[in-house]
């Protein structure tokens, strides 16, 4: 199997993994962590479907649902603050730049009746977790100045 990650990488990240739930009844062993990891970061840096993912990665359905699985137990948002908090420790950021960045793709094929059944559905667990890294992390506010033209004294009319 091609390694996406070092053992570097994978011994930070297998750190901060939610440990799995024992089953009662048994059943189907768990796919391994890393390889699993591995499949999504394919995924991930390739934007293929799941379905197109190569067979030396577990099952594409094993993979989605890990996916899911590390989203609801917060792990993304834990990795990306560990990375960062190593980032900053070793001096490599510099917080002056920080700024969020979005974009914006137009909807296919009738933009109208797929954005009516997007709001129906409301906004991905993607969003919702971007917009609460951000807002947490990003609580700090600009100094406001006042405008050049409130110092300006008016004339008599």
């Amino acid at each position: 199997m091609k390694v996406e990650l070092t053992d570097a990488q994978w011994a930070r990240i297998a750190k901060l993994l939610p440990k799995p739930k024992a089953k009662p009844k048994g059943g189907r062993p768990r796919a391994n962590d890393r390889d699993v990891m591995e499949g999504i970061l394919w995924v991930l840096r390739n934007g293929a479907r799941w379905r197109d993912m190569p067979e030396r990665y577990p099952a594409y359905a094993t993979c989605w649902r890990r996916l899911g699985e590390w989203e609801r137990a917060a792990l993304w948002l834990s990795l990306w603050r560990a990375f960062l908090k190593d980032l900053d420790e070793a001096q490599q950021l510099d917080w002056s730049e920080a700024f969020m960045d979005g974009t914006f793709a137009p909807a296919k094929k009738g933009a109208l009746a797929s954005a009516t059944h997007a709001r129906v559905r409301g906004q991905s667990s993607w969003y919702w977790s971007t917009a609460r890294v951000f807002r947490s992390e990003c609580t700090f506010r600009l100094p406001i100045e006042p405008s050049r033209n409130s110092r300006k004294k008016r004339s008599p009319t």
